[in-house]
């Protein structure tokens, strides 16, 4: 294998790979006239990106993913040369050479993405993943809540993730759909995936795994039966208050009024005729309060919550009206936008018992 190629695209995917990748991991170069082929897998993942270059022997090899990346990443050149020498990968800048050693390349095997059941596009599932994934637990022991629900429903794609806490669901167009999807994707994982998929994204699924495509690559999973991660398992049909105001106005008061919470950073929204009130109070440093006027209907429930929860369900209706829908109790209040987006988003938060 003999080839020259720029350095920054061959260095992201590689890095990408990593990324995705554990440490140990073992990545395929493989080189022909339509460029290289960056690929590895480990027990329960699979990646390939391809990259541009100029092919002067095709070839394929496998080398130790991490000491390659990280050789890639520190290049301070625009071209670099692979050439196969003897027993060594061998990665050549002018005055600078690297050598990797070659790892038998029987011992590896990239598995093929299963069947492609549906498309979608990128900007918008990147949207989507954005808010879901963040509502996904980082490090529970039921991987039921560290995973992001992907399912097809009718026309469109659902996305559901949840922490116990809080539970976000995102609704977007599917470009086409051959076969229902309906599969549990470590949110983690998807995060990665998105950050490198452009145009229009191959949703595939089969067999126990998922996958994801692209003009250029694609990242493939194991996943778990999803079934159980629904928002059908929230009930959400008490409503008797509902809110409408500013979102970014709401985030900046629960800001400033949450620096005088206690420990636990649980603030207070008392409802009222036309506004809503804020409040806060901590032994140390005092209390403190903020009043935001508001679309009020319905009755005067006043929910608390979690100051840190409240503004991460915020975000992702930044620039907007939000609408808070509360239910009286502990049920969930439901945050919805006030305009039609071409990602429907709903969002799910637990409140807190008053302090």
């Amino acid at each position: 294998m003999d080839l020259t190629s720029l350095v920054r695209p061959l260095a992201a995917a590689a890095n990408a790979a990593v990324r995705l990748l554990s440490r140990q991991a073992r990545l395929r170069l493989r080189a022909s006239a339509r460029g290289v082929v960056v690929s590895g897998s480990d027990r329960d993942l699979a990646v390939r990106f391809e990259c541009a270059a100029t092919t002067h022997l095709d070839g394929e090899v496998l080398v130790p993913a991490a000491p390659f990346a990280e050789t890639m990443r520190m290049l301070d050149v625009d071209r670099v040369r692979l050439v196969v020498e003897g027993n060594r990968l061998a990665i050549r800048t002018d005055g600078a050479r690297f050598a990797l050693p070659l790892l038998d390349r029987e011992l590896h095997h990239d598995p093929a993405p299963p069947p492609r059941l549906s498309e979608v596009d990128s900007s918008l599932l990147t949207t989507a993943v954005r808010t879901v994934a963040g509502t996904a637990a980082k490090d529970d022991p039921l991987p039921l809540f560290t995973g992001v629900r992907v399912q097809s429903v009718g026309d469109e794609l659902r996305l559901t993730a949840s922490d116990r806490y809080r539970m976000a669901v995102a609704r977007l167009p599917l470009r086409a759909l051959r076969q229902p999807i309906d599969v549990l994707v470590p949110a983690d994982l998807l995060t990665e995936a998105i950050r490198h998929g452009a145009g229009v994204l191959g949703l595939h699924a089969g067999a126990g795994r998922f996958a994801l495509s692209w003009d250029g690559g694609a990242v493939t999973t194991a996943v778990l039966d999803a079934g159980f991660l629904s928002e059908d398992a929230i009930p959400s049909d008490s409503v008797d208050t509902e809110v409408e105001l500013g979102a970014d106005e709401l985030a900046a008061a629960v800001r400033r009024v949450g620096v005088y919470s206690a420990d636990r950073r649980v603030l207070t929204l008392e409802v009222g005729d036309t506004q809503v009130r804020i409040a806060s109070a901590r032994q140390d440093t005092g209390e403190a309060e903020e009043t935001l006027k508001a679309n009020v209907c319905g009755g005067r429930t006043s929910p608390s919550f979690q100051s840190r929860y409240l503004l991460d369900a915020l975000t992702p209706f930044s620039g907007d009206r939000v609408r808070l829908a509360i239910q009286p109790g502990l049920r969930a209040c439901v945050l919805t936008p006030t305009t039609e987006r071409e990602v429907r988003l709903t969002y799910y938060l637990m409140p807190m018992l008053p302090r």
